[in-house]
């Protein structure tokens, strides 16, 4: 039995302004002719599948038209679980229709624990493959807030909501086996930030939860887990060094800092319960390329490209003691004739001057929203005992707003 586990594909996301549907239906037909290619069984995506709550109209085009091929291929289920970036009720909308043809998607946390369960069957109506399809865990799926609690006690129980939910779908998982009596695999999906999770700045990848993210460790996925498939670090990597619990990573870099990074999808094939994973390199559909240091060595690796007949987005670094005020100008005439278009020029010696910030090398576009808040801390002077709580309090509106978004696509 083969398996594929892909995640993060976040149809829809444009960098810088660009639009990158081109990319996204260049990887969805290039992971269709894997699926076909290595005659795979069951395909996972964990997560994430679109980059807004509100997907346009050619997201969701490509999204479907993707189901309806891959329905007609030797592809037997496709799991679908939703993400932080994903609308639940989107995404659960057409659940019933997307069934009859073997598409089961968990948009949330279910009422019923059992409806995250899945049993699949063989063509045959043999019992092949249990999975624990698990979304992404909201606050409130987890955590019941009361008057008066105190931040570790907030960070304890989102741990132990998380802990008990997987817990309690495993061992429902684990009881349908053993009723069975067959050896066959459980697999469990996810959409979380575990400890020691390897980023990279500029990914995209929202905190998701407020407090002691960084103590969810692998401790709370049950050992009865022969696969464990994970989404939303966008870097392909192991959890704990296991090579049967990792993430897949996005398929198609989502910023210029993801440009060096080969991404790929994860083949997992069982024998009974065992699983061995061998990772297949995504093609790159885009090239993105960053480019940093004097004008001297900027100048250089343009020409390089230009000869090559490059046809990339670039992201230009000016690191000169030169002040280049007309940078961008200058920059445009190197690429006057290509095919390669500059989305961003960051003047770093413009910054530093004219601009005088301690932290000279950023822009607030080099911030995310709780650096810009810990900075206001410190520049109206808030005590260290104060910024705890008023740190906290701030989290907890930003994330707020994240779910608000997801929900307000049901009266949309």
């Amino acid at each position: 039995m083969k398996i594929l586990h892909t995640s993060d594909w976040h149809i829809g996301r444009t960098l810088y302004g660009r639009k990158r549907y081109e990319e996204f239906d260049a990887f969805l037909a290039w992971l269709a002719s894997i699926i076909a290619q290595e005659q795979i069984t069951v395909l996972l995506v964990a997560g994430d599948i679109f980059d807004t709550s509100t997907p346009s109209n050619q997201a969701q085009e490509l999204y479907y038209r993707f189901l309806c091929r891959i329905a007609t291929s030797t592809c037997r289920h496709v799991i679908v679980i939703a993400g932080n970036h994903d609308s639940p009720a989107f995404l659960n909308a057409p659940k019933a229709l997307l069934r009859e043809l073997n598409v089961h998607v968990i948009g949330a946390a279910t009422e019923h624990l059992d409806d995250e369960v899945l049993l699949l069957q063989s063509d045959t109506g043999e019992p092949e493959l249990i999975v624990c399809a698990v979304p992404y865990l909201r606050d409130r799926d987890i955590r019941l807030a009361e008057a008066g609690e105190s931040v570790a006690d907030k960070d304890q129980k989102l741990l132990e909501g998380m802990r008990s939910h997987y817990a309690a779908v495993c061992q429902r998982a684990e009881a349908q086996r053993n009723a069975l009596g067959l050896t066959i695999p459980i697999i469990a999906m996810g959409h979380l930030f575990t400890a020691g999770g390897q980023t990279i700045d500029g990914d995209g990848v929202r905190e998701l939860y407020v407090g002691s993210l960084a103590q969810v460790t692998s401790a709370i996925f049950p050992d009865c887990i022969d696969y464990l498939a994970l989404g939303h670090l966008h870097v392909p990597q192991l959890l704990n060094g296991s090579e049967v619990r990792r993430y897949s990573g996005s398929p198609i870099p989502m910023g210029f800092g993801e440009a060096k990074q080969v991404k790929s999808v994860c083949l997992v094939t069982f024998c009974l319960q065992n699983a061995q994973v061998t990772l297949l390199n995504v093609p790159v559909f885009k090239q993105l390329e960053r480019i940093q240091g004097t004008w001297e060595a900027i100048a250089a690796r343009l020409q390089v490209l230009s000869a090559a007949k490059s046809q990339a987005w670039l992201e230009i670094v000016y690191d000169d003691e030169e002040v280049a005020g007309d940078l961008r100008e200058r920059l445009e005439s190197l690429i006057a004739g290509t095919l390669m278009d500059i989305l961003r020029v960051k003047n770093n010696r413009v910054i530093a001057r004219v601009l005088n910030r301690i932290h000279a090398q950023e822009t607030l576009d080099d911030l995310d929203v709780h650096e810009v808040f810990a900075r206001c801390l410190t520049l109206h002077g808030v005590s260290d005992d104060q910024r705890p709580e008023l740190q906290r309090a701030y989290q907890e509106i930003v994330m707020a707003l994240y779910d608000d978004e997801a929900s307000a696509s049901l009266t949309r």
